[in-house]
């Protein structure tokens, strides 16, 4: 009987860790899709950006009490990508979060995003925003399936909520 638990114990502790090591996988992933996502907005690299949402995403803003497809949202958002590119504007983004629900091809991501612009006069613009997004593993890539940009927040939040 001993034999038994003992035999049960270790495949639950390689159960564990093998889903432990998974989930430490999906999360260096996901830490990479959102440095990608910073990039394509330090770069002003648009068609990078748009590419990291899924085709059928939706945005859901809690600033306007709306939701509408992503498309609607990067057509508004395109133009700070090509001022950025054209270097009349440096753009800025940060992740962190504080929920972060996963499996090997899904994700459920709380936190908060910073970004910030600075113009050609050096007119900086801050704005801090808790977010939640849901993503999506296709074909190896991780995409924004949507995107809720709740409320604003604060730079003292943002400074609690600890980076990584």
């Amino acid at each position: 009987m001993k034999l038994i638990k003992y035999i049960t114990s270790i495949g639950l502790f390689m159960l564990f860790s093998t889903a432990v090591l998974a989930n430490e996988q999906t999360i260096k992933e996901l830490d990479a899709t959102w440095s990608h996502l910073a990039n394509t907005v330090a770069n002003g690299d648009f068609e990078g950006y748009s590419a990291s949402y899924h085709g059928g995403a939706i945005l859901v803003s809690g600033f306007s009490n709306e939701s509408y497809p992503i498309a609607t949202a990067l057509a508004q958002w395109k133009q700070g990508f090509v001022d950025t590119k054209a270097g009349k504007l440096r753009a800025h983004v940060d992740f962190r979060f504080s929920k972060r629900l996963n499996d090997e091809t899904t994700a459920h991501e709380t936190g908060m995003f910073y970004y910030y612009t600075i113009d050609a006069k050096g007119k900086r613009s801050d704005f801090f925003v808790h977010m939640n997004a849901l993503l999506v593993k296709q074909s190896g890539q991780w995409l924004i399936m949507m995107e809720f940009q709740k409320s604003q927040a604060t730079q003292d939040e943002w400074d609690m909520l600890k980076k990584g």
